[in-house]
């Protein structure tokens, strides 16, 4: 009886066992798949995190290239403002009035330095006058001033000292006004106007237009536009020309 009783003990473990065994295989990790889950738990987070960290980077950078965007519009609409309401604009409005009320236009000269000789240039081809290229103009302006250096020398100055030009200086800026695309100013109208020997009529967007050579009021006379905000460099001369018919239809 007890050799039975040792065999039944002996075959309930073993069927315990083999009940156990079959738990493992089929419901619960065994340690070893417990160890293999970690790992795999472990490689499963540290790639969320790379994913995460991508999309953030990738977030950012959206950010960035939109507050870019935005502020640049931003800017575009605060400098068309500026441009409806600012200096330039006005100006130009100011003087397409004045012009429209004598049937005149604006003809734009290139802003190179040479827009006082080309804009007279210009007039006078409009009024038939014998061809006077950019060349020929500063020439002859140059030759002008050296023939009549007492006349022009008390009107020019160093701009850093403010002390009257000396002869050397004086030359050289004849030589400047000959031979470069050294720009043009109040002086240079009063002489193109004694070497062309007609009056010159200056337009401006205010105050009334003024004109130098008045001394020959019955020659064909010159018209040009002065602007102070047409460009960033600084002053400018255009010419005018007569609308025609068919424009003002």
């Amino acid at each position: 009886m007890r050799m039975e009783s040792d065999l039944d003990t002996r075959h309930e473990e073993e069927l315990i066992n083999f009940k156990l065994s079959q738990v493992t295989l089929t419901g619960l990790p065994s340690s070893e798949t417990v160890i293999n889950s970690d790992h795999d738990d472990d490689k499963d987070g540290k790639a969320d995190v790379e994913i995460v960290q991508r999309i953030s980077k990738a977030q950012r950078r959206r950010d960035k290239k939109a507050l870019a965007e935005r502020e640049r519009s931003e800017r575009i609409i605060e400098q068309e403002t500026l441009n409806v309401f600012g200096k330039r604009t006005l100006e130009a409005e100011a003087i397409e009035k004045i012009l429209c009320e004598r049937d005149l236009k604006l003809y734009e000269i290139p802003s190179d330095g040479h827009c006082l000789y080309n804009a007279v240039a210009h007039q006078l081809k409009l009024l038939g006058d014998m061809p006077h290229g950019l060349q020929d103009l500063r020439t002859k302006t140059a030759s002008h001033l050296r023939a009549n250096m007492n006349d022009f020398l008390p009107f020019l100055s160093n701009p850093d000292s403010d002390e009257l030009f000396s002869s050397e200086q004086y030359e050289k800026y004849c030589n400047d006004v000959a031979n470069t695309s050294a720009w043009g100013g109040a002086i240079e109208l009063q002489v193109l106007s004694q070497v062309l020997k007609c009056p010159i009529e200056v337009i401006q967007a205010t105050g009334v237009p003024y004109i130098i050579g008045s001394e020959f009021e019955h020659s064909r006379k010159v018209t040009l536009t002065y602007h102070r905000h047409m460009y960033k460099l600084g002053a400018h001369y255009n010419s005018v020309s007569k609308i025609a018919k068919d424009e003002d239809s």
